[in-house]
């Protein structure tokens, strides 16, 4: 009974997003910044495993730099108050609702399974969660016979500040989202702008922020 119940929650919600689609992200922040002066600016900074993928870490900034805007701080490479350090991983998962006697079950052995889709493949990672350190998550593997389960993909996006030029953090957050849809190009950007919920004073612990983006931006 409790597994038809949890798939029928599932259908509930996935159903919902026909007319609305809500991204839902576990935010956890950490600040010790009083205020932000007015035009505050900032540079990102990169790790070196960062600048070996250019064209990503540009579409990333990017996506952050939109972020930061919003909260009223602004790019600035030549006269910075702030360095951005930004960090993002996307990972393929088993599905919350995959069959547990389908998928690593006593009759089915492991297998290939899912791949990530789009720029952000399986398994590959920028900038670092909380240290100098790059990420760099592994994917999941499905059964190797019978129907394969529920893609599911795991994200998570990041941004330190530092004041300059002491160098020193003063802002720290940490966003997660899961769930089925592949497109990651137009959860990310979401998912930084919930980073910042708040700023530069967000509530502490963990919180839920919820963004609703147009129907139309959805592609599975």
């Amino acid at each position: 009974m409790k597994k038809i119940l949890a798939v029928l929650l599932a259908a509930t919600a996935l159903s919902g997003c026909a007319t609305r689609w809500v991204v839902d992200s576990d935010v956890r922040t950490f600040s010790s910044m009083a205020g932000v002066p007015a035009g505050a600016t900032y540079r990102f900074e990169r790790l070196p495993s960062q600048q070996v993928e250019e064209a990503t870490q540009q579409q990333l900034e990017a996506m952050a730099g939109a972020a930061l805007d919003g909260v009223g701080l602004r790019r600035d490479d030549a006269a910075p108050q702030l360095s951005a350090l930004i960090g993002a991983r996307v990972s393929a998962e088993l599905s919350p609702w995959a069959d547990p006697w389908l998928v690593g079950g006593p009759w089915f052995g492991p297998g290939p399974g899912w791949g990530c889709a789009g720029a952000w493949g399986c398994g590959r990672g920028w900038g670092g969660w909380g240290g100098p350190r790059g990420w760099y998550g592994g994917g999941w593997y499905g059964p190797a016979f019978g129907p394969p389960p529920t893609p599911w993909f795991a994200r998570e996006v990041s941004i330190v500040l530092r004041e300059l030029p002491s160098n020193r953090v003063v802002f720290e957050t940490h966003a997660r989202n899961d769930g089925p849809y592949s497109n990651s190009a137009t959860i990310l950007p979401v998912m930084f702008q919930a980073s910042l919920q708040g700023f530069p004073n967000p509530p502490l612990g963990v919180r839920r922020v919820n963004i609703e983006i147009p129907r139309a931006s959805r592609q599975d």
